[in-house]
């Protein structure tokens, strides 16, 4: 079984300073985790997270995508579980751009929830860096 989660969210921004967010390993250090990334494909990074009882707090991925500002895509991996990730930016006008997730590779409804949620609060978090 796989399910893919997919979410849209809009942001008062330009399509560049989205794109800025979502590339830039200081800015998402800011609204996701500490990481390693770079926009090259076939990097292979790390978000780092707090360690807990469950988990190592360790998503390892590589960059699969990379067309700039439209498109990034990449791998996550946590444990046994490998998904990707593909983000897809359209710039609407009037200072509104969409950023549409697609999260494939999901293998049970814990995993699809807690995906949706985690990035529903980490959206959050990036209107907040947008609006900096």
């Amino acid at each position: 079984m796989s399910l893919t989660l997919s979410l849209d969210f809009e942001y008062k921004s330009s399509i560049e300073k989205v794109w800025s967010a979502i590339t830039d390993s200081n800015k998402l250090a800011k609204w996701i985790t500490e990481n390693d990334f770079e926009p090259v494909v076939g990097h292979q990074f790390q978000f780092r997270n707090k360690p807990s009882e469950w988990w190592d707090g360790i998503i390892n991925g590589e960059v699969l995508i990379v067309d700039a500002p439209n498109r990034l895509s990449y791998t996550w991996a946590v444990g046994d579980e490998k998904h990707t990730v593909t983000w897809t930016l359209q710039d609407f006008g009037n200072g509104v751009v969409n950023l549409h997730l697609e999260q494939t590779g999901i293998t049970n409804e814990h995993g699809f929830a807690g995906a949706k949620h985690g990035w529903g609060n980490w959206s959050g978090e990036l209107e907040k860096l947008l609006a900096q």
